[in-house]
């Protein structure tokens, strides 16, 4: 190796020159600086660990087979009234989210909107 001049330089001139070097004690910014680094760097973590967790846990829809409406017709048809209105609606919902739509206002007028035989007529013509 060659020093400024263009002589030679010894091992020990070398190693002094290396151990010259030394870094600021206090990093510029200070410790303000630091912690915001710290912060920000905890909150990209946070934000990692959380889409991770989002893209684990998504729900997936279950899978029914092509007869489960009529099964469940069928369970449902077996309940005491009351039970079987309520099974049946639920079952309108799913097969006719529409119909369940335009007779949802109706559910709740003092006279109890459609009975079981009207439901059953409904869910018939979609099932």
């Amino acid at each position: 190796m060659t020093g400024p001049g263009g002589s030679a330089l010894s091992e020990a001139a070398l190693q002094a020159a290396l151990r010259d070097i030394r870094l600021p004690p206090v990093a510029p910014g200070g410790l303000a600086a630091e912690l915001a680094a710290s912060v920000a760097l905890a909150c990209l973590v946070a934000l990692g660990v959380a889409g991770l967790l989002r893209a684990l846990a998504v729900r997936r829809p279950a899978r029914t087979e092509p007869d489960a409406p009529r099964a469940r017709l069928a369970a449902a048809l077996a309940l005491p009234e009351p039970e079987r209105r309520l099974a049946l609606l639920r079952l309108l919902k799913t097969v006719a989210p529409d119909r369940f739509v335009a007779l949802r206002a109706g559910l709740y007028r003092p006279d109890g909107g459609p009975d079981s035989a009207a439901l059953r007529a409904e869910i018939d013509r979609h099932v």
